[in-house]
């Protein structure tokens, strides 16, 4: 049975929760689902330029946690811009880490 997922301390909230390429219509867009922790990771790293170990403190979780949930993210973001996916930023958190 896998350890139950440590609730995560989350500051930033999206203004908006949908980005799509220019020139495409929703319903012919593949979508790239960013959960809420993912989101913040790079908030906190990418905008707010706090190192990553300060970083996972605030959302307490460990730095190797926030390593994993820091680069999902990413990844999601660079598959969207690279193959012209819609971005949906999810407002609930349902990671397993």
């Amino acid at each position: 049975m896998p350890r139950p997922c440590k609730q995560r301390r989350i500051f930033g909230r999206p203004n908006s929760s949908y980005f799509k390429p220019s020139g495409k219509k929703i319903n012919e867009l593949e979508e790239s689902s960013l959960n809420i922790s993912e989101f913040e990771a790079i908030r906190l790293m990418d905008l707010e330029k706090i190192p990553q170990e300060i970083a996972a403190k605030q959302m307490q979780v460990s730095q190797p946690t926030f390593s994993r949930i820091l680069k999902s993210g990413r990844e999601k973001i660079a598959d969207a811009i690279i193959n012209g996916k819609a971005i949906k930023i999810e407002r609930k958190d349902n990671d397993n880490d």
